[in-house]
């Protein structure tokens, strides 16, 4: 398990709002892109009304990796993480490209923020 910080190399938005975390990234016509979405508070996911897969980080309240899932389906269903504070949507392949292990921190950049949130 490695505990070292890691910077994402892709554009996050955060979804910190009610209607932000509901709408998630439902009801897109074409895969995300260098970028991805952060929603805060979330332990759990659902891809309902998805059209595409995604990789998902589900982060504790200090963005550290607690449990990554790879290609998660359209019309699925992650059940709660104990212990998740976030979840980081991204598109597929994103957690292999960038090395994404338990144990880290993740620094995310956000398009919705005034700087680096770590």
């Amino acid at each position: 398990m490695s505990h070292s910080k890691k910077l994402i190399p892709i554009t996050i938005t955060k979804a910190d709002t009610f209607y932000l975390r509901f709408k998630g990234l439902m009801f897109r016509k074409n895969p995300i892109v260098g970028q991805g979405l952060w929603i805060i508070p979330c332990n759990s996911i659902h891809m309902w009304f998805m059209r595409f897969s995604i990789d998902v980080i589900f982060l504790d309240a200090k963005n550290r990796v607690i449990k990554k899932i790879e290609d998660v389906k359209p019309w699925s269903f992650v059940i709660p993480v104990s212990g998740a504070r976030s979840v980081l949507e991204l598109p597929i392949g994103t957690i292999q490209k960038c090395k994404i292990e338990t144990g880290q921190v993740l620094i995310l950049k956000c398009s919705n923020a005034k700087k680096e949130v770590m």
